[in-house]
């Protein structure tokens, strides 16, 4: 009797199309040319959503931060940064260098002017006030 093989990789691609298609970037194998998701933590408060996303390797300045409305944009460009010494050779090099991004959506509008970002030991950190709602909205007249 033949032995099956499991195959991971196929098992995730078909649990992502079973669930409502791609969830996450198809690639069979792990392919390094794949750019790496940005990890974020969201928390919310009654004022507030604080997202944490870790950006390792990244320089402060080179990640842009968009808020329009409830959406929330997070984009970062990884630099390749390393020299080679004389007669060393490189290998196999594993690690990403490119743009990232990631975009979500909260529950209420943030307040983009009293929004603010902090970058710490690969970690970004962003405290975002929700919109003080109007009062009913307005409502249209029909003529």
């Amino acid at each position: 009797m033949a032995n099956l093989i499991r195959r991971p990789d196929f098992d995730t691609l078909l649990d992502d199309m079973l669930k409502g298609f791609f969830v996450r970037p198809v690639g069979f194998g792990r392919d390094a040319t794949l750019a790496p998701d940005i990890k974020i933590d969201v928390k919310e408060d009654d004022k507030a959503y604080t997202v944490e996303a870790e950006l390792p390797g990244v320089k402060k300045e080179d990640i842009h931060v968009e808020i329009d409305g409830n959406t929330v944009s997070i984009s970062a460009e990884m630099k390749q940064e390393y020299e080679l010494k004389e007669g060393e050779q490189l290998i196999r090099s594993e690690r990403y260098y490119g743009s990232v991004r990631r975009s979500f959506q909260l529950a209420h509008d943030i307040d983009d002017a009293s929004a603010n970002a902090r970058f710490n030991d690969g970690v970004l950190e962003l405290t975002l006030p929700k919109r003080e709602t109007t009062s009913g909205g307005r409502r249209l007249l029909i003529k």
